[in-house]
């Protein structure tokens, strides 16, 4: 019942994933060539896979939009749960709006 969204034959949704994370980190990997950064596209909810990628990480690093249950929250639901069970250390890191 309803609409059927044509999907072209080439979508692949990890491809398009590794693409639009390249993009993302390549500003920060041109101002800094001597940082050693892994990347990778991992299938699951965000808070269990961020804290597995963890094991032997120096750091990790995790966005934050703050909007769980409480308006201004700083923390959102996700980098609370990797600030409290990641296996190094964490930095949060919280955009200007």
């Amino acid at each position: 019942m309803g609409w059927a969204v044509p999907i072209p034959d080439n979508f692949d949704p990890a491809i398009d994933a590794e693409r639009g994370l390249e993009t993302a980190v390549a500003g920060v990997r041109a101002e800094h060539p001597a940082v050693a950064m892994e990347t990778r596209v991992a299938e699951g909810h965000p808070a269990p896979v961020l804290v597995e990628a963890s094991r032997g990480a120096d750091l990790l690093v995790v966005g934050s939009r703050g909007r769980g249950a409480f308006a201004g929250m700083l923390l959102g639901s996700v980098s609370e749960h990797c600030v409290n069970r990641a296996h190094c250390p964490v930095v949060v890191h919280r955009a200007e709006s």
